[in-house]
């Protein structure tokens, strides 16, 4: 029961997971960048995400531009979107897994069949933690390494967004959820229940011969 219990603990954690990826894969503050100026009225924020970059006014309007050529994105940005979008389906099939190997669930047939459908959804889940970890700590670097350099202007530096800290976060519970669902699936040792100790059995004629001396003969 603690372990059903504990499934589903990791179940909703890989839930907030999955939503929190496909939310800070699409949404477009990956950096920012507030230009203030010398009057508020024109300030802009600038952002830049994986799939558009957007700016804001401080009059209210707010424009959009999508990235339609891949080719001319850097590196980082290229590979941001590949591992994200893996990083959504290995979590999206981790969830179909799970929910079948689960212990509350009556799918999956037999308790060895979904322990091991279980285990196989758990490394759906620590592999899809793994590669929305990747791209997050490498554009998070990018951003860094930018912002410190001092050949590049202010009005070119940024900072991290608000779907960096989402991507963080959402990696993370993917990975706690893969590693409960992974040590969830281990049986315990059982070896003295399963395999009783054996007791020695002594012939029956040994016994009755024993059996047929009394105090009386050695009186």
């Amino acid at each position: 029961m603690a372990s059903a219990g504990l499934q589903c603990f990791a179940f909703t954690l890989a839930l907030l997971g999955i939503f929190g990826d496909i939310t800070a894969t699409l949404l477009p503050n990956w950096k920012i960048n507030a230009d203030v100026g010398s009057n508020i009225i024109t300030a802009i924020t600038q952002m830049q995400g994986l799939w558009m970059d957007c700016t804001w006014y401080s009059t209210g309007m707010f424009s959009c531009t999508l990235k339609y050529s891949v080719l001319s994105l850097p590196v980082y940005i290229q590979t941001a979107r590949t591992t994200m979008v893996l990083s959504c389906i290995l979590s999206a099939f981790g969830i179909c897994i799970t929910t079948v190997g689960m212990k509350c669930t009556k799918l999956g047939g037999d308790t060895e069949s979904k322990n091991h459908t279980c285990f196989a959804g758990g490394i759906c889940f620590i592999l899809s933690g793994i590669f929305g970890l990747v791209p997050t700590s490498w554009y998070t670097r990018e951003i860094i390494s930018n912002f410190l350099d001092t050949t590049v202007p202010e009005s070119s530096k940024h900072e991290p967004g608000g779907a960096v800290y989402i991507g963080f976060i959402s990696a993370g519970l993917l990975l706690i959820s893969g590693v409960i669902f992974c040590t969830s699936c281990f049986k315990k040792q059982q070896g003295p229940w399963i395999y009783p100790a054996k007791q020695q059995h002594f012939p029956s004629t040994q016994q009755d011969s024993n059996a047929g001396y009394n105090l009386k003969d050695y009186v």
